[in-house]
């Protein structure tokens, strides 16, 4: 039985988890603890190897029988005990939405919140001519006609249809019903003294009258038997002025159209019903993109504008075309862009005796069955906005609901900041207010959470898709936030990812609201103010790899920054720290730069990068640094340099290509999607080792070549598992499970292949072998020597050589890329785009990590990288911060300079962060 005081505590003894050294922890409830330590130390292992996988663990046990017949093929963490765990929700840096579908709105579930308060409190408008529409009665319509008409004379009546009738019958039969008066266009005629003919279609007269108050109770009735005789439609009649059309159902009354409430489903973009027939609900369908079709349009067509033309297979085409272009007056050797509109015009639409570019694609169409057609084809392919439903993804009827002026689609495009004050302000009556009283509180909630953890510039409408792993992550969390939930266990990877110090403040704030609503938040953190504002540190160490794994430091945060003396201790007290650089590079002299960036919520921003510096792209969350640094900047370059890339954001002008010979994005993307991928095989030592295997006496004796050693072709590895040494569960509404092939034990390998041993060691050894350590392991080759070292030097060394990428943070595969371009030195005028290189880096790391970037500086490369981290920051050479806000608010460069002048602009948020370090 557990002592009464570890209620108040999760209790973990003997943990053995990866490179754990059998350690026991406790870890209080209803607090934040912050767990710390250098990279690979061992963090991971304990959040998530242990009390995720322990917290999932105990849920699925309450599962049905049929459920748990998994549970045997699953690994648990290697634990004596653990004691009051609670259900763990885990919040990881990474994003796993991949579909179209997914939108900010869906994932925070404020799409559907969204979609009862429109389908319940919207006021209708016309789907076609965007008049207000609404149902009528006689009381109603009596009221407009008073308010609208006040001392006119007014016929009020309603239509009706001949029908076959002979006008002599209907007017017979009209006069019997009492009804003395017809309206036939603008002529009223009274058929009790006769009449030559009546239309097919014409009004009858219910009564005449002078609109004023005392005639309240007149109107109302004759209003009554006008939508009784007239199938619940009415008129009103004042002559000179026209006529006022009523009616009980959803009949606009400016053009007719008849229209009716949108549901809560025929809201929806993801169904069938409300979904735009022509997309499908995306908003955007696959054309022929013009930009792909004619990338450079300062090519003349006979130097190969027409870039599909250019191929050995399509060439015929071009060929056609400059055999019949002097007929027609093209110039084949005057540049695309230069030629007159009717030249163009004749290109794409081609000719009696040849054929265009259009022509060509329909050809292209036609043989779209054939697998390498249409691959082709689909290079020469782009989104653009669907033309039916503008890009809104629903159908008309779905946007004739308004609410506050807005319909949904336009709603959702609004930013979080923007919809919050939206709903904050909106005015409806008291019958509206009354309906929808729980639906506006549900979305003022999630919307104030998502604004306080920094994702304010973020819009509904937004893919899930594109956003970072950080602001994934802080999606989820304002999303339990706005759960409600208590009792339970939160683990968060880095959850200050992506933010700037403004913003950190904010997040700290809402995981201290969701401990205090009685939840245990345990982080991965190595921010220095995040670990200042927890209750609890745990600090793993000393060191990565095997030389972490130990507790060397458990215990109240307070205590910790005045007492313990760990390294992340030293960090934080000063002990030890990144010194400010004594000088900065003065660069080149040189510079690339882009004139006039306008995309997303840039403003017309003009960028210059000084060459031959490390330079520093800041700003708050949602400023526009990646539409700058990312999106315009780096596809410009990269098209330039014959990369694939997307096309870049609108800008005016680009100066110095020049002065560079290439461009590389180094960014957080996975290297590999599979467990297959491994660091080895992505920096190029593998063939080596294999190579050196092959070539050993035991290996030469059984005939082993080089392939045999491989995991990915058939020879030598497991065939159970093909090589992979995992078997993938699918747990349907669970994440997919990985686990050890039951047949090699996880070792990929057949059993005659690992008895082949290099210095004692089998090749599934040397794979489980770290970098560190493999250093020592290959003391004689020269190639595995330089790769190694220069992965220990960006902080890698506790990496194992085959450790699977899908369980690399998007930091950890950052710093893969850069190692490798250090491996390949390349030769300088390249210029690097890193996007947040110190995400998962502890302070000392950060060191290693501007040491070899500086390096890389130093060998007349420039590095440009988007960065929040303030060592960083204020190691740099140039400083370029973007502000002063996110969102609308934001978009501009408010200062650029060294980091002093960063910090002496009073424009500067970052400037602001930035003078408290540079000492």
């Amino acid at each position: 039985m557990p002592a009464p005081s570890d209620k108040d505590e999760l209790v973990i003894e003997g943990l053995r988890q990866n490179n754990l050294k059998n350690i026991s922890v406790r870890i209080p409830h209803n607090v934040i603890t912050t767990i710390v330590g250098l990279s690979g130390s061992g963090k991971s292992s304990l959040a998530f190897d242990t009390l995720f996988a322990e917290g999932r663990w105990r849920f699925i046990e309450s599962l049905s029988t049929y459920t748990r017949l998994f549970l045997e093929r699953m690994d648990r963490p290697d634990v004596d005990t653990i004691r009051n765990i609670r259900p763990a929700i885990a919040v990881e840096q990474k994003n796993p939405v991949r579909g179209s579908r997914s939108t900010v709105g869906t994932t925070t579930e404020l799409n559907d919140y969204l979609r009862l308060l429109f389908s319940r409190v919207g006021r209708l408008h016309c789907p076609e001519c965007g008049s207000p529409v609404y149902k009528s009665g006689p009381e109603p319509a009596a009221e407009s006609i008073l308010a609208g008409r006040p001392g006119e004379p007014v016929y009020i009546g309603f239509n009706i249809n001949l029908n076959g009738k002979q006008p002599e019958e209907a007017a017979a039969e009209l006069l019997g019903k009492g009804f003395i008066r017809v309206k036939a266009g603008a002529d009223i005629i009274d058929i009790s003294e006769g009449f030559t003919e009546l239309p097919r279609s014409f009004g009858v007269v219910t009564d005449r009258l002078i609109v004023k108050e005392s005639e309240r109770q007149r109107l109302t009735e004759a209003l009554e038997t006008a939508f009784s005789a007239g199938n619940g439609a009415a008129w009103a009649y004042t002559p000179g002025k026209g006529e006022e059309a009523f009616s009980t159902e959803l009949i606009c009354r400016e053009c007719g159209t008849r229209t009716e409430r949108p549901t809560s489903i025929s809201l929806s973009f993801n169904h069938p019903v409300g979904a735009c027939p022509e997309c499908k609900g995306f908003g955007n369908l696959l054309k022929y993109d013009e930009a792909k079709v004619l990338p450079d349009k300062t090519l003349s067509l006979r130097e190969g504008a027409i870039e599909p033309w250019t191929k050995p297979a399509y060439r015929w085409w071009y060929e056609e075309l400059e055999k019949h272009a002097h007929n027609y007056g093209i110039d084949l050797n005057k540049p695309f862009e230069k030629l007159s509109a009717r030249e163009r015009r004749l290109v794409f639409e081609g000719t009696s005796d040849f054929e265009g570019i259009n022509d060509f694609f329909d050809y292209l169409e036609s043989k779209k069955y054939k697998l390498h057609i249409k691959v082709f084809s689909s290079r020469y392919k782009g989104q653009v906005a669907c033309p039916s439903c503008k890009g809104t993804r629903l159908k008309k009827q779905a946007l004739s609901a308004k609410v506050g002026g807005l319909n949904i689609a336009e709603a959702s495009a609004l930013s979080i900041k923007e919809a919050r004050e939206f709903f904050s302000t909106i005015e409806l009556t008291s019958f509206e207010e009354a309906i929808s009283e729980e639906v506006l509180k549900q979305i003022r909630a999630k919307l104030e959470f998502l604004s306080h953890t920094g994702l304010g510039y973020i819009t509904l409408d937004r893919l899930t898709k594109t956003l970072s792993g950080g602001e994934a992550q802080r999606v989820t969390i304002a999303t339990q936030l706005a759960s409600s939930l208590c009792g339970v266990l939160y683990i968060l990877d880095e959850p200050s990812i992506g933010l700037h110090p403004v913003d950190i403040d904010m997040l700290t704030s809402q995981l201290e609201r969701l401990s205090s609503m009685g939840n245990t938040v345990v982080t991965v953190e190595h921010d220095p103010g995040m670990i200042r504002r927890s209750s609890h540190v745990i600090e793993l160490g000393p060191g990565s790899g095997e030389k972490g794994g130990h507790v060397v430091w458990a215990g109240p945060t307070k205590e910790f920054l005045k007492g313990a003396r760990t390294l992340t201790a030293d960090y934080l007290a000063g002990r030890e720290e990144i010194h400010v650089p004594r000088w900065r590079r003065k660069g080149s002299g040189r510079y690339i730069q882009i004139r006039g960036a306008s995309g997303n919520n840039l403003k017309s921003a003009d960028l210059s990068v000084p060459l031959k510096t490390m330079t520093c792209v800041t700003g708050v969350s949602g400023s526009g640094k990646s539409t700058l640094v990312v999106d315009t900047l780096y596809n410009v370059l990269a098209s330039h340099f014959g990369e694939k890339s997307e096309p870049a954001m609108p800008y005016s002008s680009v100066h110095g290509l020049d002065n560079l010979s290439g461009v590389k994005l180094i960014d957080q993307s996975p290297i590999g999607r599979t467990p297959r991928s491994n660091p080895l095989t992505y920096i190029g030592g593998f063939d080596e080792i294999r190579k050196l295997f092959s070539g050993l006496s035991s290996a030469r004796a059984m005939g082993l070549a080089p392939g045999d050693f491989s995991f990915n072709v058939p020879g030598g590895r497991c065939e159970s598992c093909k090589g992979e040494g995992v078997e993938k569960l699918e747990m349907y509404f669970l994440p997919d499970v990985y686990v050890k092939c039951a047949v090699c034990g996880g070792k990929r390998y057949k059993g005659h292949v690992l008895d082949v041993k290099y210095r004692g060691r089998s090749i599934y050894d040397v794979l489980e072998t770290t970098f560190e350590d493999a250093i020592l392991l290959f003391p004689n080759e020269p190639g595995l020597q330089r790769r190694f070292s220069v992965l220990k030097s960006v902080g890698l060394g506790y990496l194992k050589l085959g450790q699977p990428a899908t369980t690399l943070s998007g930091g950890e595969a950052q710093r893969l890329k850069i190692a490798r371009e250090l491996v390949e030195e390349s030769s300088g005028d390249v210029l690097y785009i890193l996007d947040e290189p110190t995400t998962g880096l502890h302070m000392d790391d950060v060191k290693k990590l501007l040491s070899v970037l500086g390096a890389l500086v130093d060998s007349g490369s420039t590095v440009l990288m988007i960065e929040h981290n303030l060592d960083c920051i204020k190691s740099a050479d140039h400083v370029i911060d973007l502000g002063p806000r996110g969102g609308g608010e934001g978009g501009a460069i408010v200062a650029s300079g060294t980091p002093e002048e960063i910090s002496r602009s009073p424009r500067s948020l970052t400037g602001k962060y930035l003078k408290k370090v540079l000492h």
